[in-house]
């Protein structure tokens, strides 16, 4: 645009100038010899006219190439910019391991910075941003923090990704996929999320459908499988040795153990819940607090005395207190003695 402009400015000068010095100054002409070789005769205003053009094209050629190295610099802060508008896209959507390689002084700094650093946006401000890429992420966002399920796959986000996470429970919660969908798919889903389902999923599964999962048992689920027991809806008969397989892999303590028979309490009949825990206690010493709370819950005095005699002073404390109140003829609800 401004070579066309100082082309046109050029040609009004060289012309001028020549028509001035043709009719004001002399209409000879003349032949000038150069490098030994003699040139056309031409008029003195043409020559005079040959260096402007001469400067013309020098001062044309000067300002192409420096259009032309601007050009090229313009062209890197351009790449720049959409490789920190797709590093600001993966942070949105909290990608790991974010390296980009800027040619750029100042985008290298806003890329460093940008590349090592967690950001979410709060709020809706889809419409402050005039990128396209931007204003997509930011609505696919939106969304899924609203509880819509949208389709992310072209982001080749892990399931482990919290925004991956939050989608793929929105799409269980819009019964877009099943509970059983994503148990039986671990690969394509987070273990938090299939964990957080298979809360869900004992709730009225089969004995078998609940132990094939069992690698997402969770304490929380483990209780809901034990509330089901015998229960008056959603049933659940369960072995003894089928619950011990569930305890195995949780790293259940002393005190989860009481609560394991505070909740079987319920449901189990006595003589398998006793079964249970004697057996327990018998494999492992720190769980015989547990069997000694079944025993007096269960009013199985004589077999809890037996245990508490044979033990240490400083064993037992708790239910020894216990005992010892029941010999004074103070009856109290053994639960307050585990809390």
């Amino acid at each position: 645009m401004y070579i066309k402009r100082y082309t046109i400015a050029s040609l009004i000068l060289m012309v001028f100038i020549g028509w001035y010095v043709y009719s004001y100054i002399t209409q000879d002409s003349v032949s000038i010899e150069l490098f030994g070789s003699a040139l056309p005769s031409l008029s003195i205003a043409m020559w005079v006219v040959v260096p402007l053009i001469v400067l013309y094209i020098a001062s044309v050629f000067h300002m192409s190439f420096y259009t032309f190295l601007n050009g090229l610099k313009l062209r890197k802060y351009e790449k720049d910019y959409e490789k920190i508008v797709d590093a600001i896209v993966d942070a949105f959507l909290g990608k790991d391991n974010r390296s980009n390689t800027y040619k750029t002084d100042r985008y290298q700094l806003l890329g460093a910075l940008v590349d090592n650093a967690t950001i979410f946006p709060h709020g809706s401000i889809e419409s402050d941003i005039s990128n396209d890429k931007i204003n997509v992420v930011l609505g696919l966002i939106n969304k899924i923090r609203n509880g819509e399920s949208v389709d992310i796959k072209k982001y080749s986000l892990p399931s482990s990704n919290s925004l991956s996470i939050a989608n793929s429970r929105n799409r269980y919660k819009n019964s877009d996929i099943t509970a059983e969908d994503i148990l039986s798919t671990p690969s394509k889903y987070d273990k938090s999320l299939a964990e957080e389902v298979y809360v869900d999923f004992v709730k009225d599964a089969p004995l078998y459908a609940i132990e094939l999962y069992k690698d997402f048992l969770t304490k929380d689920s483990l209780f809901i499988v034990l509330s089901r027991v015998n229960a008056d809806e959603n049933t659940l008969e369960i072995s003894n040795e089928s619950l011990m397989e569930l305890f195995k892999i949780l790293d259940l303590n002393s005190a989860d153990y009481i609560k394991v028979s505070q909740a079987l309490s319920k449901g189990m009949i006595p003589e398998q819940r006793i079964k249970l825990f004697d057996t327990l206690s018998t494999s492992d010493d720190s769980l015989i607090e547990s069997y000694l709370f079944t025993l007096f819950d269960l009013e199985m005095i004589d077999p809890a005395l037996e245990i508490l005699d044979s033990s240490q002073d400083s064993e037992y404390v708790k239910f020894k207190a216990y005992s010892s109140l029941r010999e004074c003829g103070k009856h109290f609800d053994i639960n307050l003695f585990i809390k």
